[in-house]
């Protein structure tokens, strides 16, 4: 650098340090600042009052559009779908909800969701109010913990809902009659439940039930607990005559079940919750002892059994000791005839309490010696008539002292009771014997010769009649007692006419 370029740098003034203003900001800025602020605001309450999203699987998605149909609770709105899509294997519909917020008890595992159209079901018919506001999504909240997204619908409502207290239990039958979904429970006449579920058992002889019985009428449900079928109309006609048990209107539509406890139980604790019990027939079938020791019987008859049926009654002197198990026909080769064995169960400690000490508390030897003795005093069994109108028998045991000796094998099992021919059979025989002897009875040959005797008496009254208008015109003197003659064979004609 020269000397003279020196200079001129060092005539250059020193620059003046001047203080900055403070900016001020333009309103122009205010709008969209304030705009952020606003939805900034509206993301966040939106995040905030925002609930649970969740995705549920149905077979169709009839009756829901996204962005309308709403998710309802008892009547209140929970949330409301926002897509519809299909699924990857184009089998199912996937239903994207979103609750409102507080609703996170719904997004738990064992929630369920349906929906809420009219139907027209056994047990009546429901969702009509849907047929002006639409289709909506039912939900039934429920008392896991563990939450989930992805649910199943159901394509029915549900039997039992969140707010319904009780206790379910299990039956099992051999087979479901006219039950179904929703089936009526009853105590007493009273609707206390329902069925609900069923399903064939594994080796397909059976069929296993769940029943619901609510709150506070579960408590009657205890160990003791019979259960039977309740639907239809049960008509019986047997050798105790004819019997109609039905029940509700409702259970002859639907089908049923009752139960009850017979009257000497001793259990009045309730039941615990899945106890499982055995479906009778009726109540007649329920309501028999179950702790009995039952013991056999075979009865040889020799006539006919036309009339008796398996379950028929046996009893002595009124009190019904069983019922015939079976009837068959067996051919005997010592005397080459058939006869007719039924086989019996009876209950012996329903003779009171000195037999039941002497027979079942004994020995087996002293039991058979007890028997042996009774058959000798004439203890036999007979088919008497329960029912005229039907012809249905019954077994009667009793004591006949005229009954002729027999002799029985003392270690047959079962053990045989000898038989009588019943009242009916002989009175049947007696009658035959008339008819027959009847039938021997001339009455053919009686009737010609009694004709000829009324025609040779006849003609006799004719000549009396002559000799009396004869001896009239003779005698005047005897018209009065010709008359009072004549009157007489005139009486006797008519009497043998």
């Amino acid at each position: 650098m020269t000397s003279e370029n020196h200079d001129k740098l060092l005539d250059i003034p020193d620059p003046i340090m001047v203080k900055a203003t403070r900016w001020a900001p333009s309103l122009v800025w205010a709008v969209p600042i304030l705009a952020a602020l606003i939805g900034l605001s509206l993301i966040v309450t939106l995040v905030l009052e925002r609930g649970p999203t969740i995705t549920i699987r149905f077979q169709t998605a009839e009756g829901l559009e996204a962005g309308k149909t709403k998710v309802k609770y008892k009547d209140v709105d929970i949330g409301e779908v926002k897509a519809i899509t299909l699924s990857k294997d184009l089998r199912h519909v996937l239903i994207h909800l979103e609750l409102v917020k507080d609703t996170e008890r719904f997004a738990v595992s064992d929630t369920r969701f349906w929906i809420v159209k009219p139907r027209v079901a056994a047990n009546g018919v429901s969702g009509l109010g849907t047929l002006l506001s639409g289709s909506y999504i039912g939900a039934d909240p429920g008392q896991s913990s563990e939450k989930q997204e992805e649910f199943i619908g159901l394509e029915a409502p549900p039997i039992i809902t969140a707010d319904l207290v009780g206790r379910q239990f299990t039956i099992h039958a051999d087979d479901g009659g006219s039950l179904d979904i929703a089936s009526p429970v009853y105590y007493r006449h009273v609707q206390v439940g329902q069925v609900v579920a069923f399903d064939l058992d594994q080796d397909g002889r059976g069929v296993t039930l769940k029943i619901f019985v609510q709150t506070p009428y579960d408590r009657f449900v205890t160990s003791e607990t019979r259960f039977w079928h309740a639907g239809g109309v049960d008509v019986r006609l047997d050798a105790n005559g004819v019997k109609v048990r039905t029940s509700s209107l409702a259970s002859l539509l639907l089908g049923g079940i009752a139960f009850d406890a017979p009257p000497d139980s001793p259990t009045t604790a309730p039941a615990e919750e899945g106890a499982a019990y055995v479906l009778a027939v009726d109540q007649e079938q329920a309501m028999k002892r179950q702790n009995e020791k039952a013991e056999s019987a075979v009865l040889y008859f020799d006539q006919s059994v036309r009339g008796l049926s398996p379950g028929a009654p046996v009893d002595f002197r009124g009190l019904q000791l069983g019922e015939v198990k079976s009837i068959g026909v067996e051919f005997d080769p010592e005397t080459r005839e058939f006869r007719m064995p039924v086989t019996i169960e009876i209950y012996l400690e329903r003779l009171g309490e000195r037999y039941r000490e002497t027979i079942l508390r004994g020995e087996p030897t002293m039991r058979t010696l007890l028997f042996e003795a009774m058959v000798h005093r004439g203890f036999r069994s007979q088919l008497r008539t329960g029912n005229f109108l039907a012809g249905q028998l019954y077994v009667a045991l009793d004591f006949f002292p005229h009954a002729l000796p027999v002799l029985l094998d003392p270690n047959r099992t079962p053990r045989e009771i000898p038989t009588v021919v019943s009242g009916i059979e002989d009175l049947q025989s007696q009658l035959a014997e008339i008819a027959q002897k009847l039938n021997k009875v001339p009455f053919d040959s009686i009737a010609v010769n009694l004709d000829k005797s009324l025609i040779g008496l006849k003609s006799m009254l004719g000549n009396a009649e002559k000799l009396f208008r004869q001896v009239n015109e003779v005698t005047p003197e005897a018209k009065s007692a010709l008359a009072e003659a004549r009157k007489s064979f005139t009486a006797a004609q008519h009497t043998l006419s």
